[in-house]
């Protein structure tokens, strides 16, 4: 098939899908789809001045870029038009009909049926171009590449209904225009009025003219001829500067807002945000901010990221990820230097110690902002459910704030149920004499609370942190220390609880480990394939046994890890430490016959194992030696 011939392809299955759920839960609020296509066009008149840096003969005989929008009320259409970057072919039928987006079958794979619902789902996704089809029922978009000859223009079409046609037309100038037939509820959009109000309340900030049609009449003898005689006039309707350059004193929050949902493509408000123009050394300025939901790609670490890279208010890079650490890629913003070549590449940005520098103090901005933010704790909370577990990767990767991180982070306990236990709220509750933070780590918050670890710390009444999120064993593995106080995983090793534990205490161990010597050596032997050492417990008042981890083994959290991932675990066995004054304990220590006493010995085991949240190898023997037990049981 030649390119010239008219083509009609069928959407990518995704982008049926995204359609069909924007034009239904997004009616309410329709006007947003004006913002979305005017910020595509900024995007593109910006690309084409960067690539004019290089190559000043794209922009031809045009160089004053801008977005015009005109409207016909007669026939109910709606025209955005922009003289930027343009696309050909190629780039239409890869922008225009699919979602090159990892992620995007699980986002919709998440999808309820519940509009209010989806519909901040989709705030999290964005929409860009598709969300025309929630006030159009055509959608017409002639384009044509910056560079290329007038006959290389392409026209897509789509009633927004699984298909859409591709044909090659002769168009003169460059970039894209848009034509919205509206839709017969939609006739406010053909509206000089409208169109206006809503390009003040979106797009104000966009940083190049925005153009707005302005119909006069033309005068003259012949009436019918001066009724359809009109020049079309353009109107600025937008300030038309960056408005990271303006002074904050003169910005509104509703216009830092705006500016956000420009740069994130989100629905909502950001949740906080923080502008700083930096002089002396470096000359740039930043403007960040902090979503108030996480993305649905957030966990993909490998999903572009970054800050809108500006220098000297010229595009230059949409994710420029060198300016931030991965653990806070969810900051959206901008970033305008004044230092930088205006021709930076990406491979520059890497190698450049300006930029090292820039990453630095736009590191220590984002934690200063958190941190401010931790004094409203209904607001950090909402953040914390959103960005919590990315910001735990932050000790791991950042030695440098790692303390600083430390402090910013938040966690359940014995005393709160919720993750808003800082570690600074832990140290000032702690007992007097207690050195130590003391905090387990399981796979759920019901699991953990019921743990036998816990029963001395109940007793002596001292507060445990409860981890359970997923990253929470490598945190801790990077974690070692808070505020001169030593964080110890109650699970594993030996337990010191110091000045906390009474000579009493220790003596009665002390005994209990040579009077109960065979037993714990008859333990041993029949568990030998399963633990590495059988011992009297100082944890334990209510359990009869519990399993500890070796005090440089891997814990559960990273053994299930690394076997999904899998790589190959490191050969390891638990330590078991019983309870020598538990009833089935002084039970196991009456049973003469050695095969009762394995079974017995090895259900002790299990319940251990199940406790600690691990799965049985052999749940079948379990459940026979559990059998057995309870009919010998139930015969005496």
């Amino acid at each position: 098939m030649s390119q010239a011939e008219k083509q009609t392809l069928g959407f990518q299955t995704e982008v049926k899908q995204l359609l069909h759920l924007m034009v239904h839960a997004l009616y309410s609020n329709r006007e947003i789809f004006l913002r979305e296509l005017i910020s595509n066009a900024s995007d593109a008149c910006d690309k084409l001045r960067f690539e004019a840096i290089a190559k000043p003969e794209l922009l031809e005989e045009d160089p004053d870029l801008k977005v015009k929008i005109s409207f016909d009320e007669k026939n109910n259409s709606l025209t955005l038009e922009d003289n930027g970057i343009g696309m050909n072919r190629d780039d239409v039928i890869a922008n225009l009909g699919t979602i090159a987006r990892s992620g995007t079958a699980e986002f919709l794979q998440q999808l309820t049926g519940d509009q209010k619902k989806d519909s901040g789902l989709i705030g999290q996704f964005g929409v860009g171009f598709y969300s025309a089809f929630i006030v159009a029922d055509e959608v017409t978009v002639e384009t044509r590449k910056a560079g290329v000859a007038a006959e290389e223009g392409v026209r897509w079409t789509s009633k927004g209904d699984g298909e859409f046609t591709v044909e090659a037309i002769n168009k003169p100038s460059r970039g894209t225009q848009i034509t919205l037939s509206l839709k017969e509820d939609a006739t406010e959009y053909a509206s000089g009025h409208r169109l206006r109000n809503i390009i003040q309340k979106y797009s104000d900030h966009i940083g190049l003219p925005i153009q707005l049609q302005k119909d006069v009449e033309v005068e003259g003898d012949d009436a019918e001829a001066a009724d359809q005689a009109t020049a079309v006039e353009w109107e600025t309707i937008n300030k038309a500067n960056a408005l990271w350059t303006r002074s904050k004193n003169e910005i509104k929050d509703e216009e830092y807002q705006e500016f956000y949902k420009h740069v994130a493509h989100d629905f909502e408000d950001p949740l906080d945000w923080s502008h700083n123009k930096v002089e002396g050394k470096q000359e740039y300025t930043s403007l960040l901010y902090i979503p108030k939901r996480a993305p649905f790609d957030l966990y993909q670490r490998e999903a572009p990221r970054g800050l809108k890279l500006y220098v000297q208010r010229v595009f230059i890079l949409d994710n420029a990820e060198q300016f931030l650490p991965l653990y806070l890629r969810f900051i959206k913003g901008v970033v305008d230097s004044s230092d930088l070549p205006l021709n930076i590449s990406r491979e520059i940005l890497q190698q450049n110690p300006q930029i090292d520098s820039m990453k630095s103090a736009l590191t220590k901005r984002v934690l200063s902002l958190l941190d401010k933010m931790a004094d409203d704790q209904d607001k950090y909370y909402e953040f914390w459910k959103e960005f919590g577990q990315v910001l735990k990767e932050g000790p791991g990767e950042d030695f440098a704030n790692r303390e600083r991180i430390a402090g910013l982070l938040r966690f359940s306990s014995t005393e709160q149920n919720e993750q808003r236990v800082s570690l600074a709220d832990y140290v000032s509750r702690m007992k007097e004499g207690q050195d130590k933070v003391y905090y387990l780590i399981g796979e759920s918050l019901a699991q953990v609370k019921s743990s036998p670890h816990l029963e001395v710390f109940r007793k002596k009444g001292i507060e445990v942190l409860l981890l359970t999120d997923r990253i929470d064993e490598w945190l801790m593995s990077h974690l070692n220390e808070f505020d001169g106080k030593s964080l110890v995983d109650v699970a594993r090793g030996d337990l010191d609880l110091g000045s906390l534990d009474s000579e009493e205490d220790k003596k009665a161990q002390e005994e209990a480990t040579e009077t109960k010597k065979d037993l714990l050596e008859r333990i041993k032997k029949s568990l030998e394939d399963r633990v590495s050492e059988v011992r009297v417990s100082t944890r334990l008042t209510d359990s009869p046994a519990v399993l500890v981890i070796g005090a440089d083994d891997l814990g559960l959290q990273m053994r299930k890890i690394l076997e999904a991932s899998g790589q190959q675990l490191p050969d390891s066995k638990p330590i078991l430490e019983i309870n020598p004054s538990h009833p089935l304990v002084e039970r196991l220590e009456a049973e003469a016959q050695e095969a009762n006493f394995t079974d017995l010995a090895t259900l002790l085991c299990d319940q251990a194992a199940l406790a600690a949240g691990e799965s049985l190898e052999d749940p079948g023997q379990f459940v026979q030696r559990l059998n057995r037990l309870l009919l010998e049981l139930a015969s005496k």
